[in-house]
C-alpha cells in the first residue's frame, strides 16, 4: 500500500493498484509459506502466473526477504533509468524476478494450461523430469470473461493435467464495478469448470462463519447466502454490521434470532473464505494432492479488503492510486502496524526487526521450501547461430513455384531442430 501511495504522491499519474492485492493478499502468502517451492538442483520449481495488478504485493514481500531494496521500492513504474519495478510482471524488463509475462488479459490462463501441457509432454518423452511441479495460475474473476481465458480449459482436462492449479479470486469487481451484479459469478464459473471435467473447489466463507452454518438445522442460512447475487454482497461490504444484520439476516426472523447475541462489530467480523488462512490451506492441500485433472480454486474475497470505508467494496476501487491520512492511519489500525500517529501521513514503509517471529518465520518458511519466489534462474546453454548455408533451399527456391509463407516457417524451424537439439521427437504440426 505505501509503494503505490508515495509512487502516486510524487507524480499523480504513475498508477498502481492497491485493491487487487488486498483481496489476494491470503491466497499468496499462504501459497508462498507453504506450497510454492523454488528451483534448485534436483528440480525446476513451481510456476507462477501472477495476477497483474497484484504485483505491489509480491514487491512487499521482496522487501522483506532483502531482495529488493527501499531504492527500489521507491522507483515503482519508474524504471527507465534502471534499477526501478515494472508496472507488471515481465521478465524481459526484470529479468531475474519474473517468471512470465501477464495482464494481458486472458493470456495468463491460456499460457498456464499450455506451459502445464508441455511439462506433460517433456516428460512422458523423457526429455525433462517435470513430475511433481506445479503450474499455479492466480487469476480474476472478471478476468474470466476473456475468451482466452476459457478457451482451452477443456484440452487440461483431456491431457489430464494435473500438474495445473487455477486459484480464481472472486472479489465479485472488475475495473469499474461489479462482474456479475444481478448474478452470482462463482456459480457461473463452476458450472463452465466443472462441465468442462474440472476438479473444482470452492472456498467461499471464513472459519467464524462455521458455527452458524453448524446451527442452521432448517436450511434458512445456506437459502439466504444462496438467494443474495453478487451486487448484495459488494453493497454489504460497502457498508457496516448494521447494515448486514439487516439487510442480509433480517429478511428472515430465524436468521435475526442467529445472530442475536452477536454485536456488529462481530456480524462485519464473520469472514470470506478467500481471507481465512486455514480454509484457503485446506483447498491449497486438497489440489496439489489431486490426481488426473487440473483444478480450479473458486475462492470468494472482498476487493479492496482492509482498506476502509473510502474503498471497501466500492466500485471505484480498483482506481484508488492514494489514501489521505485518516485512512491510513484506519489501515493502520486495522492490521496493527506499529507506525506512529506523526508518521503515519507519510506512509512510511515497515520492515519488522530481523529477529522478529515474523521475519524468522518468512525466512524459515522460503528456506523449507527451496529459496525465494518469485525468480527466474536462466540455465539453458547458447545455441550456436546456424549457419547462412542451412537455409540454402528456403534463400533461393527449387525454381519451380513459389513457397507459400506457411511452408517456409515449418521448414526454417525444422532446420533449426536438426541442428540444435536433434530430429523432432513425435512431433507434428499441431503439437
Amino acid at each position: 500500500m505505501a509503494m503505490v501511495v508515495q509512487a502516486n504522491r510524487r507524480n499523480p499519474g504513475l498508477g498502481g493498484h492497491l485493491a487487487t492485492y488486498q483481496s489476494a493478499a491470503n491466497l499468496y502468502e499462504v501459497g508462498f509459506n507453504h506450497f510454492f517451492r523454488a528451483p534448485g538442483d534436483d528440480s525446476g520449481g513451481d510456476l507462477i502466473y501472477t495476477q497483474g495488478h497484484s504485483a505491489p504485493g509480491l514487491y512487499a514481500r521482496a522487501f522483506l526477504e532483502g531482495r529488493l531494496s527501499e531504492k527500489q521500492l521507491k522507483l515503482f513504474r519508474q524504471e527507465v533509468d534502471g534499477n526501478g519495478l515494472s508496472s507488471y510482471p515481465h521478465p524481459w524488463l526484470m529479468k531475474d524476478f519474473w517468471q512470465f509475462a501477464t495482464v494481458s488479459m486472458g493470456l495468463g490462463p491460456l499460457m498456464a494450461i499450455y506451459h502445464a501441457r508441455f511439462m506433460k509432454y517433456l516428460e512422458h518423452r523423457s526429455m525433462a523430469k517435470t513430475a511433481g511441479r506445479k503450474v499455479w495460475a492466480f487469476l480474476g474473476d472478471g478476468e474470466m470473461d476473456e475468451p482466452e481465458s476459457l478457451g482451452a480449459i477443456s484440452l487440461a482436462v483431456r491431457e489430464k493435467l494435473d500438474n495445473l492449479i487455477f486459484v480464481v479470486n472472486c472479489n465479485l469487481q472488475r475495473l469499474d464495478g461489479p462482474v456479475r451484479g444481478n448474478g452470482k459469478i462463482v456459480q457461473e464459473l463452476e458450472r463452465a469448470f466443472r462441465g468442462a471435467g474440472w476438479n473444482v473447489i470452492k472456498v467461499l466463507w471464513g472459519a467464524n462463519w462455521d458455527p452458524l452454518l453448524a446451527s442452521d438445522h432448517k436450511g434458512f442460512l445456506r437459502q439466504r447466502m444462496e438467494s443474495a447475487v453478487d451486487g448484495d454482497y459488494q453493497a454489504y461490504k460497502a457498508n457496516d454490521g448494521a447494515f448486514v444484520r439487516k439487510h442480509f439476516f433480517g429478511d428472515n426472523p430465524a436468521l435475526a434470532e442467529m445472530v442475536a447475541d452477536m454485536s456488529d462489530a462481530d456480524i462485519w467480523r464473520l469472514k470470506r473464505g478467500g481471507h481465512d488462512p486455514d480454509k484457503v490451506y485446506a483447498a491449497y492441500h486438497a489440489a496439489v494432492n489431486h490426481s488426473g485433472q487440473p483444478t480450479v480454486i473458486l475462492a470468494k474475497t472482498v476487493k479492496g479488503y482492509g482498506l476502509g470505508p473510502v474503498a471497501e467494496g466500492q466500485n471505484p476501487t480498483h482506481q484508488l492510486k492514494s489514501l489521505g491520512e485518516e485512512d491510513l492511519r484506519a489501515f493502520r489500525d486495522r492490521f496493527n502496524i506499529p507506525i506512529s500517529d506523526d508518521q503515519i501521513d507519510k506512509a512510511p514503509f515497515y520492515k519488522p526487526p530481523p529477529n522478529s517471529p515474523e521475519m524468522k518465520y518468512l525466512r524459515a518458511r522460503r528456506k523449507a521450501l527451496g529459496g525465494s519466489l518469485p525468480v527466474r534462474k536462466p540455465t539453458a546453454d547458447p545455441l550456436p547461430a546456424p549457419r547462412l548455408n542451412d537455409f540454402k533451399p528456403l534463400l533461393t527456391g527449387s525454381g519451380e513455384r513459389e513457397m507459400s509463407t506457411t511452408m517456409a516457417f515449418v521448414r526454417a524451424l525444422t532446420t533449426l531442430l536438426k541442428q540444435d537439439a536433434g530430429p523432432p521427437r513425435g512431433a507434428d504440426r499441431r503439437r
